[in-house]
C-alpha cells in the first residue's frame, strides 16, 4: 500500500498517552524524513535508534541527521559518544530510557528512529532474562563430550534436551549452563519470557518502512556517492589512529583501502553499496521477524 502518513497516526497514536512511536527500516529507506513529518503531525521529539550515529565525528559516514533538520524538532543521542568510547545494547538501554521518560514528563510523544535491530529490540522489550555466560561453568562443560551434557540436560529439563539442537554442543551447553545458573529450567524461563513478550508487544507502536528493492538500491547507490563527495572520507582522515566501535560503520574499512591506495575512489563507492545492501537485507530480516510493527510500503 501507498504511504498514508495521516491513516497511519491515527492507528498508532492514542492521544495523550505519549507512548514511543518507533520508526524502522532499513538503511536508507527513508527513516528521518517520515520521522521529521510524524514529529509535525505528534509534536513529537526524535530519538536516535542507531548504533552508529550515537558518534561524534561521523555524521556523513553514519547518515545522521544535518543541522537543518536538528533544528526543526529536538534530537536526542545524536554524537553524543566519543569515538573511543564502546557501546552495546545493554549501554544503548540504560541511556536511553530517562531519555525517553523526560520526553514523555514534558507531554510529547518520543519518536525513535533506526535500523540497529538489537538496539532496538532492547528498547522495546528490555534486556533478555536470561544470564550471561559463565567462564568457568563454560570451561567445565566444554571439556565434556556432547553425550554427557545431553544425558544431564535431559535430567535438569527434559522439554529443552528434547527441542535443542541436539547435534550443536554449543546450543546444548548453554541451555544448561542456563539451568545451572538460574536453577530453573530454560523451557520454563522460556515460555514465560515469551507470555511477556506477547503481552507486551500489545502496547508496543511502531512502523516498519518498506521499499521495493530496486528503489532501496538506487537510494543507497545515490547516499553513497553523496557521502563520499560531502565528507565521510575526511571523517575517516580525521578520526585516524582512534580505535573504537566506530570502526565497524560500513565504509570506514573502503575508504582506508582507498587511502592506502590499494583500491581506486569508484572500487570505494562500488564496495561501500555493496556491503550497505548486503546489511540493509539483513536488516529487513530481522525487522520481518518483529511482528507487531506495521509494514508501511513507500512507492
Amino acid at each position: 500500500m501507498t504511504f498514508d502518513l495521516g491513516l497511519v497516526l491515527l492507528q498508532l497514536v492514542m492521544p495523550e498517552t505519549f507512548a514511543p512511536l518507533f520508526v524502522c527500516g532499513a538503511t536508507a529507506s527513508g527513516k528521518t524524513d517520515h520521522a521529521l513529518r510524524m514529529a509535525v503531525e505528534l509534536g513529537g521529539e526524535i530519538v536516535n535508534g542507531d548504533a552508529f550515529q550515537l558518534y561524534r565525528g561521523i555524521e556523513t559516514l553514519s547518515a545522521a541527521p544535518n543541522e537543518e533538520e536538528k533544528k526543526r524538532f529536538p534530537h536526542h543521542l545524536f554524537g553524543v559518544l566519543d569515538p573511543t568510547e564502546n557501546c552495546d545494547a545493554g549501554k544503548y538501554f540504560e541511556m536511553a530510557m530517562p531519555v525517553i521518560s523526560e520526553i514523555q514528563a514534558r507531554g510529547k510523544t518520543p519518536i525513535v528512529v533506526g535500523g540497529s535491530g538489537l538496539y532496538l529490540k532492547f528498547l522495546t522489550h528490555g534486556p533478555s532474562p536470561l544470564p550471561k555466560g559463565d567462564a568457568k561453568l563454560r570451561a567445565e562443560m566444554d571439556a565434556k563430550s556432547l553425550d554427557e551434557l545431553l544425558e544431564e540436560l535431559e535430567k535438569i529439563d527434559p522439554v529443552e534436551a528434547a527441542q535443542v539442537n541436539r547435534g550443536n554442543k554449543r546450543y546444548v551447553s548453554r541451555s544448561l549452563e542456563i539451568c545451572r545458573l538460574t536453577g530453573e529450567k530454560v523451557s520454563e524461563l522460556r515460555d514465560g519470557w515469551e507470555q511477556k513478550t506477547r503481552e507486551l508487544e500489545k502496547l508496543l507502536k511502531g512502523v516498519w518502512l518498506i521499499r521495493e528493492r530496486a528503489d532501496l538500491h538506487q537510494r543507497i547507490a545515490l547516499r553513497t556517492k553523496q557521502m563520499l563527495d560531502q565528507g565521510a572520507i575526511e571523517e575517516v582522515v580525521a578520526l585516524a589512529g582512534l580505535r573504537g566501535n566506530w570502526e565497524k560503520a560500513i565504509g570506514v574499512r573502503e575508504i582506508r583501502q582507498f587511502l592506502a591506495g590499494e583500491i581506486s575512489r569508484e572500487a570505494c563507492e562500488e564496495l561501500i553499496v555493496f556491503a550497505t545492501r548486503q546489511y540493509a537485507k539483513r536488516q529487513e530480516t530481522w525487522f520481518r521477524r518483529e511482528k507487531w510493527l506495521n509494514r508501511v510500503e513507500i512507492c
